[in-house]
């Protein structure tokens, strides 16, 4: 798992914090899906209603792409949030776009897959958020079923779990991510969305996400 640009991605975060993409409560946290007490909730898809903020993304995106990823032939989005990125992406490089469903469709042709599926071809997948990994791996495994070559994948921001390093290294599967939590917090920090006193606590909260209660009082 790496990071595209570590100035890009201070500049990242920042913007996904300005426009309340990025929510950090660590006196009220949120509670996970998993259970996980988390004193940050990340919503990339409200940066699709601000244009600057859209297109800082994108182009960024396009150029970790471009970088790491230049014989790609096709860009799949992971449904759903991976969707208006991917989509935006493949336009910028005049490339096919397809995306991959969480299970099949119920109904019709009930594909896992929407778009044109082209045995071989070399395709990079666009994720919004990476936690553990297990979605977008899933979705990866489904393109390699279908007959794609996969190449990688990008994604705007990565909490940095080890589980994900682990999860993305054995799949053996290349993640390059514009933002992730360590290059939230000092921007963070320097507009005043978070203390000395808070920053301490989020820290610990990224050892040990499974054990974090919250900010002591």
């Amino acid at each position: 798992m790496d990071i595209f640009d570590n100035q890009i991605a201070a500049q990242v975060a920042a913007k996904l914090l300005e426009i309340k993409a990025i929510r950090l409560q660590p006196e009220k946290p949120f509670t996970w899906a998993s259970g996980w007490k988390s004193p940050i909730y990340c919503d990339n898809r409200l940066s699709l209603s601000y244009p600057e903020v859209r297109s800082f993304i994108k182009e960024n995106l396009v150029k970790a792409i471009q970088t790491h990823f230049p014989e790609v032939e096709a860009i799949a989005g992971v449904a759903t949030a991976g969707i208006p990125q991917g989509a935006l992406i493949a336009d910028s490089l005049n490339l096919p776009f397809l995306y991959v469903r969480s299970k099949p469709k119920g109904h019709g042709m009930e594909n896992m897959i929407e778009g044109k599926v082209t045995v071989g071809q070399k395709v990079v997948v666009v994720e919004d958020l990476i936690s553990t990994g297990g979605s977008s791996l899933k979705a990866v495994q489904d393109l390699k079923n279908a007959g794609f070559e996969v190449l990688g994948m990008v994604a705007i921001f990565t909490y940095g779990f080890d589980i994900a390093n682990d999860n993305f290294s054995e799949a053996n599967v290349k993640l390059i991510c514009l933002s992730n939590y360590s290059s939230m917090l000092p921007p963070a920090l320097a507009n005043d969305y978070i203390d000395d006193h808070t920053l301490a606590s989020l820290v610990e909260w990224r050892k040990a996400p499974n054990s974090w209660q919250g900010v002591e009082k």
